[in-house]
């Protein structure tokens, strides 16, 4: 009976490819019983418009809500009690954050597609608690009969520690009314198809440092899984656990992921869908009876998992990556929706800043790294040199003939979130790149900041890059008008040399001076976190940003850089207009190749390897020397001690005779030749 279902099975799906009924992906039919359907995303970081791509002279689109919707509605052809499920950061990334606060436009357009469910990741509070209460407040504005928003199950927030920290307390407070204002709760239950499924969500260790601006206390995430899954269980309303989970796997080390600690120490779990790591899984993982899935970022793919029901637990039938590439149709209501929230943020941010979502600011004859592959690899950077030089261009323009020396600026890897292709550049595809935070003004995007480094500390700066980056591929760091070279064979924080001051070329005007102060401009985050570089180093590498009268800064707002009228110089605002100024609309060659900004030379040249130590590989060089000092010392010690047990007064080494051995051999009459004494020490030797 089985073999013959199957080749009707079969028969049926061959059938509705070959009559055009199959879209861009296969499935499998829907079999009775206890049947669950899931499609999911995570990480799509207000991706709701459809990209497009040129590489290599060839366009292609992926992503966007509008292809979500056809391909839920096509997943329920087959099976109609379809669950549609996120796993947080469903903002921050493109244009349509702008409107986050005021209108909400990324669960306004999920509630369009249909979602059931979704969770906060750490980019939810980009905003602040304030700013994610003004989105909750604007979207239950929109919850009706007709319009239902997806439930939204909370993160494992402490509100007892929040509410009792005097400084969180106000906006904690705001945040915790707009949660019951929305309807936010721990886990919901919602039934489809007969099969009753309970959500929860919760946000892991690193994303949780990752959300500095949230102001809030948070409990342990897998001992808030635990409570919440044991809760659910207890009054037994439920066929199947799904958790939300914004803590990630990791593609280098899946067993050390904090979803696999999840899966392990949380019992009663069967399905974890996870975001944060932005990782795509292209088989589901089982750990234990809970299975693990991910689809990735951006909206590039949509996952969709059908599991079985197989004693107590659920297990995989199917599991599919859903490519949303040009063969994808977009759904045209929802199409239309997101033309309109474009509208809005043209009226509402961009024509602030005198420009439009889809104006293009200049050409490109190629194509920058992939934001996939970006800070990877250990090198220079074209993207990352013109993001740099925009901060110096920027400024000079804002500050016009007051503007002061500038030396250098800095960016880090992880504040770039995209990159440029070949072809038209937008000044929505400017602000992709740049799109994270806000600035003290409250308004989208941080701003550049001014502050003073010594000679030592730029150094100290390349050092971090060199040394830290490779196992922290965020902190990697990119300059403009410092050049230096970076050689992993060399000792540990002692990678960086030939740190100087450079021309556009890469080629040393001065060398800089460790007492000296210079001017450095960069991205509000990238500049508060070079003072963390001392803790994170326990006191071995030290950044201390300063005024220009050398005074540590203590409050990085003071120094936001600021036109003429007032208003903030944004990082992505920087980059569109050095763009923009470009002549002949058209990116330089001189952004399609380095230019020895940054160069790698793992040598093994002894030369290259000791030259210009620092503090530290001296200070390292001492500790190794030390002990090899002290052990030749007590060798030399023990062989003296043992040479003069044997008729010896010095040393093995000194090869001189105490007074008794010369009596013995003049009485003999007999005067050793030297040969014979170099061959009787020698043969000592060799017994020792």
């Amino acid at each position: 009976m089985k073999k013959i279902v199957s080749l009707v099975t079969a028969f049926v799906m061959v059938a509705a490819l070959a009559a055009g009924f199959g879209s861009a992906f296969s499935r499998v039919s829907a079999a009775e019983g206890d049947t669950v359907s899931v499609l999911f995303t995570h990480d799509m970081h207000s991706h709701l418009e459809t990209e497009k791509q040129t590489r290599d002279g060839k366009t292609t689109e992926s992503g966007g809500f509008a292809k979500i919707k056809t391909v839920k509605d096509d997943v329920e052809k087959d099976y109609p009690g379809t669950f549609l499920l996120d796993a947080g950061d469903f903002s921050m990334g493109t244009p349509f954050q702008t409107i986050f606060k005021s209108d909400a436009a990324e669960l306004s357009v999920m509630a369009q597609i249909g979602y059931d469910a979704t969770t906060f990741g750490n980019h939810e509070f980009d905003y602040g608690a304030a700013g994610l209460a003004d989105m909750l407040n604007t979207a239950a504005k929109y919850d009706s009969d007709d319009y239902t928003m997806p439930a939204i199950v909370g993160t494992n927030i402490n509100w007892e520690a929040t509410l009792a920290d005097e400084e969180a307390y106000p906006d904690g407070q705001k945040l915790k009314k707009a949660f019951d204002n929305y309807g936010v709760e721990d886990y919901t239950i919602i039934e489809k198809d007969g099969i009753r499924m309970a959500i929860f969500g919760v946000i892991g260790d690193e994303a949780i440092s990752n959300a500095p601006e949230a102001g809030l206390a948070f409990s342990d995430y897998v001992k808030r899984a635990q409570k919440i899954v044991d809760e659910i269980e207890e009054n037994g309303d439920a066929d199947i656990i799904v958790a939300l989970s914004h803590a990630g796997t990791n593609e280098d080390d899946f067993s050390s992921s904090e979803d696999v600690k999840l899966a392990k120490e949380v019992k009663g779990i069967d399905l974890i869908i996870s975001g944060h790591s932005h990782t795509v899984l292209d088989e589901a993982q089982s750990v234990g009876d809970t299975t693990i899935v991910s689809c990735g970022e951006y909206t590039d793919n949509v996952g969709h998992l059908v599991l079985e029901k197989s004693g107590d637990s659920y297990k995989v039938s199917d599991y599919q990556i859903i490519k949303l590439d040009g063969s994808v149709k977009n759904d045209s209501d929802v199409q239309r929706t997101i033309e309109g929230f474009k509208s809005t943020v043209n009226s509402k941010f961009f024509s602030d800043y005198g420009y439009s979502y889809d104006e293009v600011l200049a050409e490109s004859d190629f194509a920058f790294t992939d934001i996939g592959e970006f800070g990877k690899q250990q090198g220079e950077e074209p993207l990352a040199n013109l993001i740099s030089d925009s901060y110096i261009y920027a400024v000079k323009q804002a500050e016009g003939s007051d503007s002061e020396p500038i030396t250098a600026s800095i960016i880090p890897a992880g504040t770039v979130r995209a990159s440029f292709d070949e072809g038209d550049i937008t000044v929505a595809d400017a602000f992709n790149v740049s799109s994270l935070g806000m600035g003290a003004d409250e308004s989208v995007g941080y701003p550049v900041v001014s502050i003073y480094l010594t000679g030592k500390e730029l150094k100290t700066a390349a050092e971090v890059d060199a040394s830290i980056s490779p196992g922290m591929g965020v902190a990697r760091l990119y300059m403009s008008g410092i050049g230096y070279t970076i050689n992993d064979k060399r000792l540990f924080l002692n990678r960086a040399t030939d740190v100087a001051i450079i021309d556009n070329e890469g080629n040393e005007i001065e060398k800089l001076d460790n007492d000296k102060l210079y001017r450095v401009v960069g991205g509000l985050y990238s500049c508060q976190m070079l003072s963390i570089v001392k803790d994170q180093s326990h006191g071995l590498l030290s950044i201390e940003p300063k005024d220009k009268d050398g005074n540590v800064i203590t409050d990085f707002t003071e120094h936001i850089v600021k036109d003429r009228d007032g208003q903030e110089l944004k990082e992505w605002y920087a980059l569109a207009s050095y763009i923009d100024s470009f002549e002949g609309n058209s990116v330089p060659d001189y952004y399609s190749t380095t230019h020895n900004r940054k160069v790698v030379d793992n040598s093994i040249n002894p030369v290259k390897l000791l030259k210009q130590p620092n503090h530290i590989a001296i200070m390292l060089t001492a500790i190794i020397l030390i002990p090899v000092v002290i052990i030749v010392g007590i060798i030399v010690a023990f062989v003296k001690r043992r040479n003069a047990r044997r008729g010896f007064a010095k040393s093995m080494f000194s090869g001189s005779r105490n007074r008794g051995y010369k009596r013995t051999m003049s009485s003999r009459g007999v005067r050793p030749s030297v040969r014979h004494r170099k061959m009787s020490m020698k043969g000592r030797k060799r017994r020792f």
